[in-house]
């Protein structure tokens, strides 16, 4: 195993590409700085070290790259498949061959613990891959017989489209959307978080790398109000796949609702994790600390609720607060750590102001509740008990290692408390009774939920949530239905009457 003196020499190495003169943007398979000249600096969480400058694209960037994108559609919409299905592939091995590297940088540029980002380039060779498989069957559509006619149906890509992806795991959830998007036929525009902008260009240069041609795949870096919003205002882009919050999903909505832009969002959570008194206990304790402690809580999927059945809750509250105690906060290069530093400042003070909020509300701080050491954004995996569903600590999405413990009673205030939240994306449910998690899953208002399991994400799945939570699914041909438009064909299959009028 590598140590974390290993990892920064090969880090240091990695870097060194991006220090002469940033990160630029990508467009018509050009690299280029904004137009404007102007850049911001993207730091490490880890020590607030400057990494280098990034290119901050506005509306004129956009406008190029969207440009860019529509005079590429043509061609990439029509190449053959198997064509396109092997520049897939050939995305995909290129990104297993330089996944050190994209995990490296990821660490060091949001904070994720290496022990989960080290598989994270992996599982985005295996998205492309998985869409690679697709292309070929991607249009596919039937054949609707009618007394008259012979009705068939089939898909087409619908266009340039924007991809604006989210700073927590920014290179697998870039690679969640831009690979199906390639594989309807559609070309794109990437927007990516502007605290996170690393791997996203090394994904772009390996796309480039592959044989992508000029103008497919288009990378502009910027903020949001910026280079964000003309993205979402541009009327050659005819949809916006969004990750990210709740509000900043109902901006993009605004702003995309004069050219009728088709938005798909993946959005906040609060989701609860359900455990009963006949469950297996060990294991939900194992999953319920795994799915809110890992990636540092900065996921969407985090279970940051747990709702409790008050016969077990101070067997399982007490060894809880023994493993969130031990859990190792650390350099993330470093293999052993668990949980990294937050994102930056902004979010840093986001999720500590909780800690006042939570104890003036009532709630009891558990474990945590403070920061780790005195450089970079790092904070104690935190817990609280006695909380109610009321309270701000069960009911607004705080993004970090914070969980908020609630006891319930019966099985329908388990449900009434489990869905009392504007959010729907995730669940999980621990119970050993099969008609009660057949109930229970079928009240349950959550766009996906585990029964006896974390969170493990299966391709083919759709993925995506209900209130809040978003609009739309990823995954399988769920993506496509986003991308591709549907048309019919309708052909007559004889001289059926035809009324006449005027004759």
């Amino acid at each position: 195993m590598t140590t974390l003196t290993d990892n920064l020499t090969k880090l240091d190495g990695y870097l060194t590409r991006f220090r002469p003169h940033g990160i630029q943007n990508l467009i018509g398979g050009e690299t280029r700085p904004a137009a404007s000249g102007a850049v911001f600096d993207t730091a490490s969480p880890v020590d607030e070290s400057v990494i280098c400058p990034v290119a901050r694209g506005g509306a004129e960037d956009i406008d190029a790259a969207a440009k860019a994108a529509a005079a590429a559609f043509p061609a990439w919409r029509d190449m053959p498949a198997a064509k396109r299905k092997k520049i897939l592939i050939r995305i995909a091995d290129l990104i297993e061959a330089r996944a050190e590297e994209i995990a490296l940088c990821e660490c060091w540029d949001t904070g994720q613990a290496l022990r989960f980002m080290s598989k994270a380039a992996l599982r985005g060779a295996e998205n492309f891959r998985f869409f690679a498989d697709k292309v070929a069957s991607a249009r596919d559509g039937q054949n609707l017989r009618s007394p008259t006619l012979m009705n068939v149906t089939t898909r087409v890509p619908i266009g340039p489209v924007g991809v604006i992806t989210p700073w927590n795991t920014p290179f697998m959830l870039s690679t969640w959307k831009i690979a199906p998007a390639l594989a309807a036929g559609c070309t794109i525009v990437h927007k990516p978080a502007e605290f996170s902008p690393l791997t996203a260009r090394i994904l772009a240069e390996i796309a480039q790398e592959a044989g992508l041609p000029d103008g497919v795949w288009n990378l502009v870096n910027g903020l949001g109000e910026d280079a964000g919003r003309a993205l979402t205002e541009h009327p050659a882009i005819k949809a916006i796949a969004f990750v990210g919050e709740s509000r900043t999903g109902s901006m993009i909505m605004k702003q995309g609702a004069d050219t009728l832009k088709r938005v798909h969002f993946e959005l906040g959570g609060k989701n609860p994790v359900v455990v009963f008194d006949d469950a297996d206990l060990d294991r939900a304790l194992d999953a319920a600390i795994f799915m809110i402690y890992s990636l540092n809580g900065e996921r969407c999927t985090s279970s940051s609720r747990l709702l409790v059945q008050e016969t077990i809750a101070d067997h399982f509250e007490a060894k809880l607060i023994e493993r969130v105690n031990r859990i190792k906060v650390g350099h993330p290069l470093d293999p052993e750590t668990e949980v990294g530093p937050l994102i930056h400042k902004v979010h840093f003070d986001k999720v500590t102001s909780y800690f006042d909020t939570a104890k003036q509300d009532g709630a009891t701080l558990a474990a945590g509740g403070c920061r780790e050491g005195d450089q970079g954004w790092f904070v104690r995996p935190t817990l609280f008990t006695g909380a109610t569903t009321r309270m701000r600590v069960a009911q607004e999405e705080i993004f970090g290692p914070v969980l908020t413990a609630i006891r319930f009673s019966t099985e329908a205030e388990a449900l009434r408390i489990a869905n009392d939240t504007q959010y729907g994306l995730t669940a999980y449910v621990w119970t050993n009774d099969l008609t009660r998690a057949l109930r229970f899953t079928d009240a349950l208002e959550a766009g996906m939920i585990w029964v006896n399991s974390e969170n493990v994400r299966h391709l083919p799945t759709p993925f995506g949530g209900v209130k809040a939570s978003g609009i739309g699914r990823d995954g399988g041909d769920w993506s496509f239905d986003f991308y591709m438009e549907q048309k019919h064909i309708g052909f007559a299959l004889g001289q059926h009457k035809i009324p006449r009028l005027g004759a």
